[in-house]
């Protein structure tokens, strides 16, 4: 898509599997078709809450190409391409470019520490042979996170460096100093669930990354927030949050959640998620479906709300 340009939510499509835990393209569609009616601005896949690391090559290229086929324009994909080798993603990335995805976002390799220095060579190699624009997303639990310095020097090297996705707590001053030192021309986006979107829309963000079960919700607290009903956002807001950090404890738990909220609200048949992941306790399990249950009637609320509002 020309232009692109992100401007909201923009949530993570969880990797849908028969239940024999095969790809199951025919449920890719039905996730799609929610975002579609969520009213958020782009979609990304295969990412870390797409599983995107139990899949073969061969999926990870699946997924976005089977995604841009499906929506047809409707709305923009995001094609996350992960890859230790800088060559591999290079690689992949360009040919995800030719088929139609409106921007690529990498992770940054954390395997091992590497220099800043390092970094920008590594990324550099990339962004040359691409032309749509690119999210970086430094996801580094416990440890820094790439500078304002690095951020500038990829930019002024490589302007289709558009958006850095940052999943951190306290944000506020990086988002304000990113905004600042990049001349607003490097874009923030918020991750972790959207944990700290609230505070982050006040601080300039360009958008938030969060799980696709959430999404229509956080697209209402976006669009209150950013017109200025602040109060309003938080109602809605603070009805989410214990979903989303109860589900956060732990990656693989995660994806439990956010499947077995997706089949409540009927959009996916299968909840499966793959091997190696964790055995969820039955406590766990029974507060899991407890609050999940509670953003299933959010979500009837809503526009009932919003229609007595209009009415009155």
């Amino acid at each position: 898509m020309p232009n692109f340009k992100i401007d909201g939510v923009v949530p993570i499509i969880p990797t849908p599997f028969t239940s024999e835990g095969s790809l199951d393209i025919p449920a890719l569609g039905s996730l799609l078709d929610f975002a579609v009616r969520s009213g958020v601005c782009a979609v990304c896949l295969p990412a870390y809450a797409s599983e995107f690391y139990k899949l073969s090559d061969d999926e990870r290229r699946e997924l976005p190409l089977a995604a841009v086929q499906h929506l047809k324009g409707r709305l923009p994909v995001i094609a996350q391409v992960n890859h230790v080798a800088a060559a591999r993603v290079r690689e992949i990335a360009s040919e995800l470019e030719r088929a139609g995805v409106s921007a690529i976002s990498i992770a940054v390799p954390r395997l091992f520490g590497i220099p800043e220095a390092d970094l920008l060579r590594y990324f550099g190699t990339i962004l040359s042979a691409l032309s749509v624009p690119v999210v970086i997303q430094d996801f580094n639990p416990g440890g820094p996170t790439v500078s304002l310095e690095f951020t500038k020097a990829l930019h002024r090297q490589h302007p289709n460096f558009a958006y850095l996705k940052l999943e951190e707590p306290l944000m506020a001053a990086r988002v304000r100093s990113i905004l600042e030192g990049a001349s607003g021309e490097v874009g923030v986006l918020d991750g972790w669930g959207g944990m700290y979107l609230l505070e982050l829309i006040d601080a300039g963000i360009a958008g938030v990354m969060p799980a696709l079960g959430v999404s229509d919700l956080l697209h209402a607290v976006w669009t209150s927030a950013r017109a200025g009903k602040k109060e309003e956002a938080f109602q809605i807001f603070h009805a989410i949050l214990p979903q989303i950090v109860y589900s956060l404890q732990n990656l693989e738990f995660f994806h439990h959640a956010e499947k077995s909220l997706l089949q409540q609200r009927g959009v996916l048949t299968h909840a499966f998620v793959r091997d190696a992941t964790l055995s969820v306790h039955p406590v766990d399990r029974a507060h899991l479906d407890f609050l999940n249950c509670r953003i299933v009637e959010l979500a009837r609320e809503l526009p009932e709300r919003a229609a007595s509002e209009i009415s009155s």
